[in-house]
């Protein structure tokens, strides 16, 4: 049976998650990864000026392109090797260090849930509360992976927006200037009209996507909840076919199966039609925001207040304002996908902050507890 979670319970487990979760960032070895965060800012900071040394070398190349100045075009090829090379080295950089800081947040966070599901046999007790479906190996193998490794790209992608909208932000000012608009027989004139348009636009965007993606992590979670029980069901299974289980429960443990697969299915479908609905929005502003760009500085090219290479550079610097502004657009699925993990991983740390207070330990099943002591790898 499918359980769909609520408000206030959603709430008390992202909290819940947080405050196990952060005992990462703190203590006396902290610094080091704060160190490596700290870098990865640096190579955000890098990347965006290689990225701002690319927008006036796009305006520079269509321009000696304009003028058929072979001498230019020649200085803009030499000049184009070192920064992709510069472009390529940031990159592989940031990978090593993102993908270092999620490893490490992993492994110390994984290891705290396992030990506090292992202590005082909470896994066998919670195991024993049948009202309880909380497939914790799922949530531990699989949530806990997601709910640390998305907030450390998210938040460097936002970093990198913010300050990609500081910046770019800048060139449209300048390269766009002001326009005049005739109406009736005088004309206003608009200054910083790109700008202004990127902002509009950008508005419009993330306010249909805010609309149409709002129950996309609610399906995410119930679709996880799906899957999870889905791997429970051929567990039990598997068990019976080891002989860890009786073999009168085959047809009703097929049954099961069956069930779980359906409602995966389901899930799945309900979530492939909100992922259409939410593409729409996505895929749609990914074709017009070049155009619209372009849109917009046309009536400057054609009168003559702005070259060929000026045009070009306004209108990639339009689609870099707007994809900053459209943050939350372009990670939409990203962070429900999160939300949903975090709140199942913290979901997971309540129920087992419960039987602290309902269930004694000897009232699990006997043969559920292991002979002896368990021994915990991690531990020193």
């Amino acid at each position: 049976m499918m359980i769909e979670p609520d408000q206030n319970g959603s709430s008390r487990a992202r909290s819940r998650f947080w405050q196990s979760a952060s005992g990462f960032w703190r203590g006396a070895s902290a610094w080091r990864v704060w160190v490596l965060c700290a870098l990865l800012v640096m190579i955000v900071v890098l990347q965006l000026y290689v990225q701002f040394r690319f927008n006036y070398w796009n305006r520079d190349f269509f321009d000696a392109l304009e003028s058929r100045d072979p001498a230019r075009l020649r200085g803009q090829a030499f000049l184009l090797v070192p920064l992709c090379l510069g472009s390529v080295a940031l990159a592989v950089t940031s990978v090593w260090g993102r993908m270092t800081v999620q490893r490490k947040w992993r492994e110390w966070l994984t290891g705290k849930v396992i030990d506090y599901w292992v202590e005082d046999d909470r896994y066998a007790r919670l195991a024993a509360v049948q009202s309880e479906q909380q497939i914790p190996e799922y949530r531990i193998a699989e949530d806990v992976r997601i709910a640390t490794d998305a907030p450390i790209d998210l938040a460097l992608g936002l970093v990198s927006a913010l300050l990609s909208a500081v910046i770019f932000i800048q060139i449209l000012w300048t390269v766009g200037g002001d326009i005049a608009l005739p109406v009736g027989r005088h004309s206003i004139r608009i200054p910083g009209y790109l700008v202004i348009g990127v902002a509009l636009y950008s508005g419009i965007v993330t306010t249909a996507m805010t609309l149409v993606g709002a129950p996309l992590t609610r399906l995410v979670q119930i679709k996880n909840q799906a899957e999870a029980e889905l791997i429970t069901a051929a567990h039990e299974l598997r068990d019976i076919g080891e002989g860890a289980a009786p073999r009168d429960r085959r047809s009703e443990v097929c049954r099961d199966v069956r069930s779980a697969l359906g409602a995966a299915i389901d899930q799945w479908r309900r979530l492939c039609w909100q992922l259409m609905r939410t593409t729409i929005v996505s895929h749609g502003n990914t074709l017009l925001a070049p155009i619209i760009g372009l849109v917009l500085c046309a009536p400057k090219f054609l009168s003559g207040a702005m070259t060929l290479g000026e045009l070009t550079q306004a209108a990639a610097a339009f689609t870099l304002v707007q994809a900053s502004f459209n943050w939350v657009v372009d990670n939409y699925a990203r962070i429900a996908d999160w939300r949903s993990s975090l709140e199942r991983v913290g979901g997971l740390l309540l129920s087992l902050d419960r039987l602290n207070r309902e269930t004694p330990p000897q009232q699990a099943e006997s043969s559920m507890l292991p002979a002896g002591p368990v021994k915990l790898p991690w531990k020193e």
